[in-house]
């Protein structure tokens, strides 16, 4: 049982501590697709010490997962893992993660459906509002125009993806400022950031007591909306982005004082913006995401530790 509660120790630790360390670091505002590289490893990390010590411990409470997991293994390694010590607390242990396991499952399917649900009520209602041309045949990549008072533009992403822009924004934004917002759009469905953001609400909503998920939730949402801002920035410029950011947001008081809301991160923007910071070297940003890869295989080295022990 050692092996698998320093697994878990180890989750632990990394849930806890990398979030700090990571809100502490200036570099992810600069680097935002590092950061996110960066985010999806520290999780990926912390889940795969419980998916390993899940294993070990079934292992060790249960003969026919033992089997299964040490095939073909010689005895010595075998012996390594002390299969049957603590064998109650190995198979509560077990159970109690594979409870995890399916819990994360269910969340992730219900984040999904959910997902795909308000996906087709959107376009539903888009298809009364902006119904097809005589002669239209597909939807994909069309660009819809929809008649609002409000200045708003968004994704809806999916198999047939689709940009949508008010009338108001289209008054609203001025020369390259609706091109750099509709590269901006593209720029988060090029890169699937949908995905993250529905893996990570998946996390943090079924886990909300656990710090990594909650940070990686509103990193996700943060970061993201930094990386379509710099796709849309080496197109158009900074300036441009950031005027048309003003525009589609001014009339919503997120740049006054007032209760933090939706578009709470806009002002960090637009300031991000206009007072841009250097970048990273690419041998940092290399370093970084170097090191970022190589997070994950800490726990597999943990849990392989005894077994090489043993061959060697």
């Amino acid at each position: 049982m050692m092996v698998p509660a320093a697994l878990l120790l180890l989750g632990a630790l990394a849930s806890v501590v990398a979030p700090r360390l990571l809100a502490r670091a200036d570099w992810p505002d600069r680097e935002p697709v590092v950061a996110l590289w960066v985010w999806q490893c520290v999780v990926a990390a912390v889940l795969l010490c419980c998916v390993l010590s899940m294993t070990l411990s079934a292992s060790a409470a249960w003969v026919a997962v033992r089997g299964h997991v040490f095939d073909g293994a010689p005895a010595s390694v075998v012996d390594a893992y002390a299969p049957g010590a603590g064998a109650p607390w190995a198979a509560a242990t077990a159970v109690a993660l594979a409870c995890g396991g399916a819990w994360t499952a269910a969340m992730l399917a219900r984040e999904i459906v959910r997902a795909r649900t308000r996906r087709r009520q959107n376009r539903s209602e888009l298809l009364v509002r902006a119904p097809l041309l005589p002669g239209e045949g597909g939807t994909a990549g069309r660009l819809v125009v929809l008649e609002g008072e409000r200045p708003d533009a968004w994704w809806l992403p999916g198999a047939a993806p689709q940009l949508v822009i008010t009338t108001a924004a289209l008054r609203r934004l001025k020369g390259r400022q609706l091109d750099a917002v509709l590269a901006h759009e593209q720029g988060h469905a090029r890169a699937r950031h949908d995905w993250l953001l529905h893996c990570s609400a998946a996390l943090a909503n079924g886990f909300p007591q656990v710090p990594v998920f909650a940070a990686f939730r509103d990193e996700m949402h943060r970061l993201v909306e930094l990386a379509a801002d710099d796709v849309a920035s080496r197109r158009f410029g900074r300036l441009t982005i950031a005027l048309a950011l003003v525009e589609l947001n001014e009339d919503r008081g997120v740049f006054g004082p007032g209760p933090a809301g939706p578009g709470a991160h806009v002002p960090q923007r637009v300031d991000r913006l206009l007072t841009p910071r250097d970048r990273l070297t690419a041998a940092r940003r290399l370093r970084l995401t170097a090191a970022a890869a190589l997070v994950p295989v800490i726990p597999v080295l943990v849990a392989f530790v005894p077994g090489l022990r043993a061959l060697g």
